[in-house]
């Protein structure tokens, strides 16, 4: 058996199969938002500069995801590779403190409605969380 795992290769790229849909989740999303009124806020019951910072948190996390992932191997590669990793973990924590307050805005009874019915939004947590932990050592 591990000569057949053996033999396999290994996809030393797969972070970008959950990086890029993650990122084109949340800039569409954050597109979604301009432009940012009061109206728009208004019609999800949150203050102006909650919405604001969604609009604004959720564009720049999903470029941000993009771009930590592109550093790493174009031109752009800097001196300092702990750029990449500041960017990526940033932009995951980002994801993860968005995706709990859509959820907590939902009034979830129990984190066990949460798990159980909001599938979307945990995923999409979870992803945000991996970045946030792995940064690029992904």
């Amino acid at each position: 058996m591990n000569r057949i795992l053996n033999m396999l290769p290994e996809f030393c790229l797969s972070h970008w199969l959950l990086r890029i849909p993650l990122a084109i989740i949340f800039i569409q999303q954050g597109l979604s938002k301009f432009p940012v009124t009061l109206d728009g806020a208004e019609s999800f019951d949150l203050p102006y500069i909650v919405w604001w910072f969604a609009a604004y948190g959720e564009l720049g996390a999903g470029i941000g995801l993009l771009l930590g992932g592109l550093i790493a191997f174009t031109y752009l590669h800097l001196d300092h590779p702990w750029v990449e990793d500041i960017i990526t973990r940033f932009s995951g924590l980002v994801i993860c403190c968005i995706m709990t307050g859509v959820i907590w805005i939902g009034e979830p009874d129990s984190l066990l409605d949460v798990l159980l019915y909001d599938n979307l939004h945990v995923l999409l947590w979870v992803g945000g969380l991996f970045f946030a932990l792995r940064g690029r050592r992904v």
